[in-house]
């Protein structure tokens, strides 16, 4: 235990007061709202990233068509060649 000589000194207006490093009332209740408004927004942006680009497990297959596409829209490869690789990944996928 502290003794009287080694206590900290407290100004007597801090130590009157009825709140004294609590922070006052209601501020219990900020930070539980904090916490559910970042849960919110995580929640919320999950949601619209997949309804933008579609469910994580369903986006991987036509990985092969839309690199094929680009590289048709750049002119790397021809009209013919473009259906004969499309074919070919469309075999492939079932």
């Amino acid at each position: 235990m502290l003794s009287t000589a080694t206590a900290i000194a407290v100004p007597a207006a801090v130590a009157a007061h009825p709140y004294a490093g609590g922070g006052g009332p209601g501020w219990w209740i900020v930070f539980p709202i904090l916490w559910f408004l970042l849960f919110a927004t995580v929640v919320f942006l999950i949601a619209r990233r997949a309804r933008r680009y579609g469910p994580p497990w369903a986006r991987g297959g036509a990985g092969g068509v839309d690199v094929l596409g680009e590289r048709y829209a750049r002119g790397e490869i021809d009209e013919a060649e473009y259906r004969q690789r499309l074919a070919v990944l469309k075999e492939d996928r079932r």
